[in-house]
């Protein structure tokens, strides 16, 4: 029997010895909130085909402080999340030409951002004008 053993390299904490594998890890530990929240819209689909009274229960749930926590951690990991997502999105596509031209990846960021921002606004002005 041979005395030889194969190295077996180590897989405990290899992402931790570079800074971008540690934000892209952290990014795809932000995606765990994103699932929490549709979570926790789904809860709130289900009561609202339960009834009237099962859906204010629910609302009421929501204004309480420790849900009003809870929703501004999920906010700042989900902000985050879509920061770093933008920021990966022009090394994850096709170069953009524009009359022979290549975009710059700060205005294809740029522009997702303004697009995420623009449609924000949109939302909450259907919601506020239905609401009013």
């Amino acid at each position: 029997m041979s005395k030889r053993r194969p190295y077996v390299r180590s897989m405990d904490g290899w992402w931790k010895k570079n800074p971008f594998y540690v934000e892209y890890m952290i990014h795809e530990g932000t995606a765990l909130f994103i699932v929490a929240y549709s979570i926790v819209l789904t809860f709130g689909l289900v009561r609202l085909a339960q009834g009237e009274v099962a859906w204010n229960g629910w609302l009421e749930a929501m204004k309480s402080p420790l849900s009003i926590i809870f929703h501004l951690v999920l906010l700042v990991a989900i902000a985050y999340h879509a920061f770093t997502w933008f920021k990966l999105f022009p090394l994850t596509t096709p170069p953009v030409v524009i009359n022979g031209k290549k975009l710059e990846s700060g205005l294809i960021v740029r522009s997702g951002w303004t697009a995420t921002i623009v449609a924000t606004v949109v939302s909450f002005v259907i919601v506020w004008g239905i609401a009013a």
